[in-house]
């Protein structure tokens, strides 16, 4: 059975930075796709990056673009999400989750309970 479990959540401050891990288990691939999701207080869970299984791009949405960076180590079977530079407005409940590829969380099959990360001074 798939899982995946996030960890690495927690007190960061502007300007800090913060690694997200997604450890993932049941995988048949070796390299599947991975995608990371926030969902703040009172808002819609929207996509924050993503990368592919099948050719390896990276996705972020404009939001965070140029400041997290989204990885994978096959061997380990983990997902990581580095927050470079975070935002107050980046305090949200991440997820990762997999699906067959990045077009969504509608398309997520599989997400991890979430971990939590608030951005304060």
């Amino acid at each position: 059975q798939v899982q995946l479990v996030e960890s690495g959540g927690g007190l960061v401050q502007p300007g800090g930075s913060l690694i997200l891990s997604c450890a993932t288990s049941g995988f048949i691939l070796n390299a599947p796709t991975i995608g990371w999701f926030r969902q703040a207080p009172g808002k819609e869970r929207e996509g924050v990056s993503c990368i592919s299984g099948s050719d390896n791009r990276t996705y972020y949405s404009e939001s965070v673009k140029g400041r997290f960076t989204i990885s994978r180590d096959n061997a380990q079977k983990m997902a990581f999400l580095r927050m470079n530079r975070p935002k107050p407005e980046d305090t949200a409940i991440y997820y990762c989750a997999t699906g067959r590829e990045c077009t969504g969380p509608t398309t997520m099959h599989y997400w991890g309970k979430g971990t939590l990360v608030f951005v304060s001074p």
